[in-house]
């Protein structure tokens, strides 16, 4: 090959992986993107013969290379997987790295379409899953979910799953993600801090603001966040103005319809939430701490109040004190005239996991996921890292923590009322950077109100306009 030509093609693969980062379809670069032969050509895959006990077809002495997200879960759980994926396959050598920088890592790999096997791709320097997706970087799972179940018998895969963890990772019908981890999304507080100052949860909009003066004036701030990821604090805000005008908020929001942002609903959410901007209720210094920062802060009882994901109590397990008995709510109503009830709470699947179109044992990472969705898998995983799985029943006959516990009673107290929004992972782009940056200016108390509906509009307005971006249809 003419020295020319390498020179082009690594122009060319360097313009694609920026592709990659960003998101888009990136138009004329999206097959470079994937590596030099986007043909579909699999000859140069493992591929084994299917049986009952390989309904995958896994070619039982092919490597597999596994890529872990090493962050609030940590590894172990996913070296116990690879070791029940040994017990099955034992003349296979698996391959494990764990890596936080996950684009950093894998996105040369992907250009030169010699990406791993399996990819927990999580985390703050996560590769977007849509521009995964609309680029044909991804597995169809479809093979996966219609296969038997490793252990729960007379099932298939997809119907061991709690409802809503296909769709989470559906893109117009086809399944290309596995999200693992059933998350729990609320306000979260120490249980043992409330009963000590006789605090009782706030279940409407005016007992909260009542209660965060009663707070403030015990010498605690009712409030912090995770200042440099803002978009911590859109979640309840989201989830205020859903529970207040219905689903149908979360729906055009994901549609990126015009004027989601600044429906109605969304105005009375963030009118509601600047009072505790403007009544200074949140903890002095939190616009300048990250996540672990604040968490911290939270834990010490410095502040009453935060907003994540229940993949809190196993992230901050290192500095939670004995007995601090975290504990998760939902938001509370703005009023009688809400759509949903107080009990309603935000549950969805996430932490992805996919398999890569170019990898070379696609069964064999296919066949990891089997053995993760397998009760035993699930069971381990939750006992190793105190948070649910998406199969159903795991979390059964199994000691939960107490955040975790209370968890699981906010889902059931919730039951059909749950709700979930996904343009977060249909334009990554839309919650990390535009409206995370529009939270940013609204929880200093910089914007009003209608500044920051009309900044989230922007960027959604713009990501609707940008036709390198591949445009998803939510329907249900």
């Amino acid at each position: 090959m003419a020295q020319s030509d390498l020179n082009r093609r690594t122009v060319l693969r360097r313009a694609a992986a920026a592709g990659v980062l960003a998101g888009p379809a990136a138009g004329l670069l999206s097959s470079c993107a994937l590596g030099d032969d986007t043909s579909g050509d699999t000859s140069g895959k493992f591929e084994g013969t299917k049986s009952d006990k390989n309904p995958l077809g896994v070619k039982e002495d092919a490597p597999l290379d596994v890529v872990i997200f090493n962050g609030g879960f940590g590894e172990d759980y996913a070296k116990a997987h690879e070791a029940m994926y040994k017990e099955t396959y034992p003349k296979a050598e698996v391959k494990h790295s764990a890596v936080v920088e996950i684009n950093k890592e894998l996105q040369p790999r992907f250009v030169d379409g010699t990406p791993p096997d399996f990819v927990n791709n999580s985390g703050a320097g996560q590769i977007d899953l849509g521009g995964l997706v609309a680029q044909g970087a991804l597995a169809d799972l479809t093979p996966l979910l219609d296969a038997p179940s490793l252990d729960v018998a007379g099932k298939k895969v997809r119907d061991t799953l709690l409802p809503g963890t296909v769709d989470s990772g559906s893109f117009d019908g086809k399944t290309y993600v596995l999200n693992y981890a059933y998350t729990v999304y609320g306000i979260w507080y120490s249980d043992k801090l409330f009963k000590a100052k006789g605090w009782e949860y706030a279940k409407t909009w005016d007992e909260h603001i009542s209660l965060c003066k009663t707070i403030k004036a015990a010498g605690i701030a009712p409030w912090t966040y995770q200042g440099k990821h803002p978009r911590y604090m859109s979640w309840p805000v989201i989830s205020t103005a859903i529970k207040f005008g219905g689903p149908q908020v979360a729906m055009a929001i994901d549609n990126l319809e015009p004027n989601a942002w600044t429906s109605d609903a969304m105005k009375a959410a963030a009118e509601a939430w600047y009072q505790i901007v403007k009544d200074k209720y949140i903890l002095e210094g939190s616009p300048g701490l990250d996540h672990k920062q604040s968490q911290t802060e939270w834990c010490k009882g410095n502040a009453a109040f935060i907003s994540c994901g229940s993949w809190l109590e196993s992230e901050q397990k290192a500095v939670t004190p004995e007995g601090f008995n975290m504990a998760v709510a939902p938001t509370p109503s703005l009023g009688s005239g809400d759509k949903l009830p107080f009990a309603a709470i935000r549950g969805t699947a996430g932490e992805p996991f996919v398999v890569p179109a170019k990898a070379k044992n696609e069964r064999g990472g296919m066949e990891l996921m089997r053995h993760m969705l397998s009760m035993k898998g699930a069971k381990d995983f939750t006992g190793k890292v105190s948070s649910l799985s998406v199969v159903a029943g795991a979390a059964d006959g199994v000691t939960l923590p107490f955040g975790l516990t209370s968890a699981v009673k906010a889902l059931a107290d919730s039951g059909s009322n749950g709700f979930n929004w996904v343009y977060n992972v249909y334009y990554r782009k839309l919650e990390r950077e535009l409206v995370d940056a529009a939270c940013g200016e609204f929880f200093s108390g910089r914007t009003t109100p209608a500044e920051f509906l009309a900044a989230c509009q922007k960027g959604a307005d713009l990501i609707a306009a940008d036709t390198s971006f591949k445009k998803y249809k939510r329907s249900a």
